[in-house]
């Protein structure tokens, strides 16, 4: 990081790029880490845990979507799930948040950001969870669902981003994660640009509805417009597209019982594309399209997810209490 301001420095545009660090330095100042840095060898995770009311009933994961961190899920659903006796764990996915990248590039794939996180919550003494993804964080659980069965108790896809799309993805995603351009960019257009722009980009996010009061404030969303995160965030979007190539191939193997909820005015994720496909191809998924909602169920229609969280918790239930298949035995 210092290297990088070094030479952006020495190009004589000291400036910015001395605005850019010192506005990132007092943006962490101001939203500082409110729960466990958990190290899982590479570096660490930033976890929120929210202890359940009553007698618990689980533990639920809670993974955000791109350009944000832990708080946007969070303080939506959080305390709406501890009061029904789950216990809450809320995550930075890896370079998002105060969680480390933990290995450059290749720190996209939705598959190891899947076996940091559930390596995370290991070192908390989870080893089951209903795990929540919302938006790019879809394939993210879709991997963990895949490759961790044991881990998932259930899944439960918030507009998910799950299956190849047409038309790839917006122009300064692909600049800031390029390796030529997206130095300069991030440290010289990203923080003035985000400033300036960062309320009104929400407009697309939440429409029909307007933003959630002080959403910006309490889903420290600013925290994004940090270079480095800026960086991990579009490394994120640009490279997504590829992994859902292969792995919505594999999503007919999903066992855990699985609940899809968009809403029928996302504009972002399009339902069509990627929640109607997850309920066609997980077996026994159900979908539930809730009207008048954007791109942000939780935040939309915080109701339906939780109905949604308590349904696929029942499910996992009635199948671990099942009684095993009768062994029948023949004779010739």
């Amino acid at each position: 990081m210092i290297g990088v301001i070094a030479v952006l420095a020495a190009t004589g545009i000291a400036g910015p790029v001395l605005f850019t660090y010192a506005y990132s330095r007092r943006i962490e100042a101001r939203y500082p880490p409110v729960g466990a840095l958990i190290d899982v060898g590479p570096g660490a995770i930033h976890v929120v845990e929210t202890a359940p009311e009553g007698i618990e009933r689980g533990a639920v994961l809670l993974i955000h979507g791109a350009s944000g961190n832990f708080a946007d899920l969070h303080v939506a659903l959080a305390d709406r799930l501890s009061a029904r006796g789950f216990r809450v764990f809320s995550v930075d996915r890896p370079g998002h948040g105060w969680s480390a990248r933990l290995g450059g590039r290749a720190a996209s794939s939705p598959e190891r950001q899947a076996e940091w996180i559930r390596a995370a919550l290991a070192r908390r003494g989870v080893d089951r969870a209903i795990v929540v993804a919302h938006s790019l964080a879809g394939v993210l659980g879709l991997a963990m669902a895949l490759n961790a069965p044991e881990f998932v108790r259930g899944l439960v896809l918030l507009s998910p981003v799950s299956h190849p799309w047409v038309g790839g993805v917006l122009w300064y995603y692909t600049v800031a994660a390029s390796r030529r351009l997206g130095p300069l960019f991030r440290w010289l257009v990203v923080v003035p640009a985000g400033l300036l722009t960062i309320s009104g980009s929400l407009g697309p996010v939440f429409e029909p509805s307007p933003a959630p009061r002080d959403y910006i404030e309490r889903t420290r969303l600013r925290l994004m417009l940090r270079p480095w995160h800026f960086k991990s965030n579009a490394e994120d979007v640009v490279d997504v597209e590829a992994h859902v190539a292969v792995l919505s191939k594999r999503y007919g193997a999903i066992r855990a019982p699985t609940a899809v909820v968009t809403g029928d005015r996302d504009r972002i994720v399009h339902p069509e594309t990627h929640a109607r496909n997850c309920a066609r191809d997980i077996p026994g998924a159900t979908l539930k399209v809730v009207e008048g909602v954007g791109h942000s169920p939780h935040h939309g229609s915080p109701d339906s997810v939780v109905e949604a969280i308590l349904q696929v918790d029942r499910r996992a239930r009635e199948t671990s209490t099942a009684p095993a298949p009768m062994a029948v035995s023949s004779t010739a």
